[in-house]
């Protein structure tokens, strides 16, 4: 499975969504609050470093501010 999320005004949404059911595809609405949260969550993943830090390191960081 694949997806796309485009992000259109209100009459082309319906339009694409329209031609997304003719084309057999199963359509989902979400708002905009949704699309940030997703849009946040492939960012989050992009900068992704796979380090670990130890508890003393951030709460020093913490406490430098």
């Amino acid at each position: 499975m694949s997806a796309i999320v485009i992000k259109a005004d209100q009459q082309n949404t319906r339009i694409l969504k329209e031609l997304a059911k003719k084309l057999g595809a199963n359509v989902m609405n979400i708002n905009e609050e949704q699309f940030e949260d997703l849009a946040l969550g492939l960012l989050m993943d992009k900068s992704k470093t796979r380090e670990t830090v130890s508890r003393e390191t951030i709460f020093k960081k913490l406490e430098a501010k």
